[in-house]
């Protein structure tokens, strides 16, 4: 009668190094959100990521006071939200919502553009100081105070 022992031992070293290959063959995922702010970084000259705190990727750029991506909130798959320095922001805040936007929400830069201009444009005395719209399958507001102006895109979970 042999002994089933020396067998025993090479599928279980067989079986171990399997899965230790298995689980070093697959490579180390970032976060979607992530990708994206690095797609931004890459591809906006003077744009610095900061912290990652809940679901937001803080950023910053000379033109805007603040600027974040959010990804995966309650109602929404991702949101860039922008702050301006004034109340009547200067194009080059309007060039980086764009070309920001066009980016995280993978759509033609003139599109975002137009939008982010007619959102922020269509506040004052008749529409109040802040104004929600929808363009191009995108969710808009856009606020403003005595000082400053904000702009939020997002794009719907189902959309």
């Amino acid at each position: 009668m042999t002994s089933r022992r020396p067998f025993r031992r090479p599928t279980l070293l067989a079986a171990a190094l399997a899965g230790i290959v298995a689980l070093s063959a697959s490579p180390a995922r970032a976060d979607r959100c992530e990708d994206i702010a690095n797609q931004l970084k890459s591809q906006i000259d003077g744009l610095k990521i900061g912290i990652t705190a809940a679901r937001i990727v803080y950023l910053s750029h000379p033109h805007a006071r603040e600027l974040s991506l959010g990804c995966r909130g309650a109602n929404y798959s991702n949101e860039l939200y922008a702050k301006a320095d004034s109340r009547k922001p200067k194009p080059e805040f309007y060039e980086l919502v764009a070309r920001a936007g066009a980016i995280v929400f993978t759509i033609p830069k003139p599109d975002v553009l137009t939008g982010a201009t007619r959102c922020i444009k269509r506040m004052g005395l008749l529409r109040g100081d802040t104004v929600k719209m929808r363009f191009r399958r995108l969710n808009m507001e856009c606020t403003r105070t005595k000082t400053e102006a904000s702009i939020a895109i997002t794009r719907g979970k189902d959309e």
